[in-house]
């Protein structure tokens, strides 16, 4: 079968140097057609590809997949299929939308596969069961802890000993391009004697990725960090929004609440590991050393280039930061080692948030809480606009994209416009 390793393969469908989507990434999503239908998707160019129509056309005959695998509303039974059968049917497509390859370009069935981008709506690619989000980069832990404890002790004493996460509401999470209201819940500000109760004045976001687990573990088992990558189907891009206000009064003694999980808005696609190997990089040292438990080999971070848009609702998008998978503390192997330590279960399809992503200069803060350090320093997008938080009518939009030599292997947007509070 063809490789999609390979930067010199080419497709038969028309893809622009600059497109998220060449024969390279094939990602895996869910659509809603045109008709109704909900389907297995993958993407190639401004194309999405129609699985299920493949599936039903005998293309992927030789695999012995059940009937209605790419005919369900998430891609949870696709995954339990396990990597080794996704993997091959990645290849199969690969090979199908090879240049040298005309099985499907002279087949009836890629006028019906082959869907403009613009006809599908794409949807929650999964139905996420559980949710966690992590806290593993040192960047924007050190300019939290500088910001509301002290500059010089600004990282807790447990934090370079294991990767800090907390379990979030998964019911919560949604696709790009829905709509978030502004969250309302207890606010005190530290002058005032007792706390109100009204919308969020500090709504942020946060750059994250995450990733999506393919394999079902057993309640009192774990995940070593050399087995984690087996259960790691791939990456999206996630905004855990946050209102600062709500969670800086909460969280004490428990964590975050009310102030995360009212949304959480997640990327349609999900960009398979296989499809960012040639992108791994090592990370930051990690020093004193870890536990036996979390030590790891290999390159576990991955070259991904992020980025923040926000356009106000009258005017235009200015990009507000610029951060990198790479910066991250605690890799993802050692996220879902720490995860199952104790014995807890995993499902297909939970997700695994990285925390925000910030990285070591002001630009490269993966959020407003941190761009403009509290609101002291408000930050200028254009003809005299400003932001601390995020306004009404405000929208958020996040890219990534991975150079694979000198193939672009993207992410697509995750986007979300804040509507004012009910």
């Amino acid at each position: 079968m063809a490789s999609t390793q390979t930067s010199v393969a080419r497709s038969w469908v028309s893809v622009s140097p600059d497109s998220d989507f060449p024969i390279q990434n094939l990602p895996f999503g869910v659509a809603r057609l045109a008709d109704g239908a909900v389907h297995a998707v993958s993407a190639i160019g401004d194309y999405v590809v129609d699985l299920h129509v493949l599936r039903q056309s005998g293309f992927f005959h030789a695999l012995g997949l059940p009937n209605d695998v790419f005919d369900q509303p998430a891609l949870n039974a696709f995954l339990r299929l396990g990597k080794p059968v996704c993997r091959q049917v990645r290849l199969r497509l690969a090979e199908l939308l090879d240049e040298g390859n005309t099985e499907l370009k002279n087949s009836p069935a890629s006028q019906q596969a082959l869907i403009a981008h613009q006809q599908v709506q794409l949807l929650l690619p999964v139905q996420p069961g559980n949710y966690t989000d992590f806290y593993s980069s040192e960047e924007h832990a050190t300019n939290v802890g500088s910001m509301f404890r002290d500059p010089k002790n600004a990282l807790l004493p447990n934090w370079k000993h294991l990767p800090v996460g907390y379990h979030g509401r998964a019911s919560s999470i949604v696709v790009s391009g829905t709509p978030i209201r502004r969250p309302k819940g207890q606010i005190k500000s530290s002058d005032a004697e007792q706390p109100v109760f009204c919308p969020s004045q500090k709504l942020d976001f946060e750059l994250e990725m995450a990733f999506v687990t393919c394999r079902d573990t057993a309640l009192g088992t774990s995940v070593s960090t050399r087995e984690a990558t087996d259960h790691i189907f791939g990456f999206v891009l996630f905004n855990d929004w946050s209102a600062r206000d709500i969670q800086q009064w909460e969280y004490v003694p428990l964590g975050p609440f009310l102030g995360k999980n009212f949304g959480s808005t997640m990327s349609p696609w999900i960009v398979t590991l296989d499809a960012l190997e040639p992108c791994r990089v090592p990370g930051p040292e990690q020093f004193p050393h870890v536990l036996p438990y979390l030590a790891f080999e290999g390159n576990q971070n991955f070259d991904i280039a992020m980025e923040v848009l926000l356009q106000p609702q009258a005017g235009e998008a200015v990009t507000v930061c610029r951060s990198n998978h790479k910066y991250l503390y605690w890799n993802v192997c050692q996220q879902l080692a720490h995860h199952t330590v104790n014995g807890c279960n995993i499902c297909v399809g939970d997700i695994f948030a990285s925390g925000t992503i910030s990285g070591p200069s002001p630009g490269s803060y993966g959020s407003l809480l941190e761009l403009t350090w509290n609101g002291q320093r408000p930050l200028h997008l254009y003809n005299g606009t400003t932001r601390t938080f995020i306004e009404d009518g405000d929208t958020i939009t996040m890219k990534a994209h991975a150079m694979a030599e000198g193939v672009r292997i993207g992410f697509g947007e995750c986007t979300g416009e804040i509507l004012p509070a009910n």
